[in-house]
């Protein structure tokens, strides 16, 4: 039987060095796609946030262009991750030795790795942003309907525009942060950035933070790979 985080075209390749096939060409195109979402709603939102802030508006056109574009990019962005959700929420249940994970936080911000447990094909941490993306997602683009007032002022009223407004910037907020937080572990963990370019990490490295995965890769067996 499969196991739950081995996905569709994880492989890996003997050489030297080993190397191991960890994201498909369309599951890194869709990350990308979900990624510049990301940014682009960030900065429009933020342009539209606070008037110090509406200079940035001019990476959009203008005011009006910016408040026109920003609801469509956020409809973008939930069907890219939509897809992204379909092909990763598996590998992302949590586990038994996801909580042995956190517990040894400390051991995980001094890189020691060599005290933690064997995880899968993502971490605690990382699962921590799949499944917070996930759900600031949903209150996004749902308080992001109640103030779209040109598809959607019929549907509200102005006290649930004023609660949306709120629910709105505070998710935003906290979605920024995660991002902020996830980008920040990409660069901490070498090699995580060059996975979502070219689909691929050394044998070496998938052994070093996902020593689990690798294990069900090849089969079960033992051996460590070079590189």
């Amino acid at each position: 039987m499969t196991a739950y985080d081995v996905e569709t075209g994880d492989q890996v390749h003997p050489g030297d060095p080993v190397t191991v096939d960890r994201y498909t060409k369309g599951a890194r195109i869709n990350h990308w796609i979900t990624a510049t979402c990301l940014v682009l709603l960030a900065l429009s939102g933020l342009a539209l946030f606070h008037p110090s802030l509406f200079f940035l508006t001019w990476l959009f056109g203008g005011g009006q262009w910016t408040r026109t574009v920003h609801p469509w990019i956020g409809v973008v962005l939930f069907f890219s991750f939509s897809g992204l959700f379909i092909r990763f929420w598996r590998a992302n249940l949590w586990q038994r030795e996801d909580g042995v994970w956190v517990s040894r936080i400390r051991d995980v911000v001094g890189g020691h790795e060599e005290r933690l447990p064997e995880v899968g094909k993502y971490n605690a941490g990382q699962k921590g942003v799949f499944w917070g993306m996930s759900l600031l997602i949903i209150v996004l683009i749902i308080s992001g309907f109640a103030i779209w007032d040109q598809y959607f002022a019929a549907y509200t009223t102005i006290d649930q525009k004023r609660i949306a407004i709120l629910v709105h910037a505070l998710a935003a907020v906290v979605i920024i942060c995660v991002w902020i937080v996830h980008v920040y572990a990409a660069i901490w963990v070498r090699g995580t950035i060059s996975a979502m370019t070219n689909g691929r990490v050394t044998g070496g490295w998938a052994w070093r933070h996902h020593r689990k995965w690798l294990r069900e890769l090849v089969g079960g067996k033992a051996g460590r790979p070079e590189g």
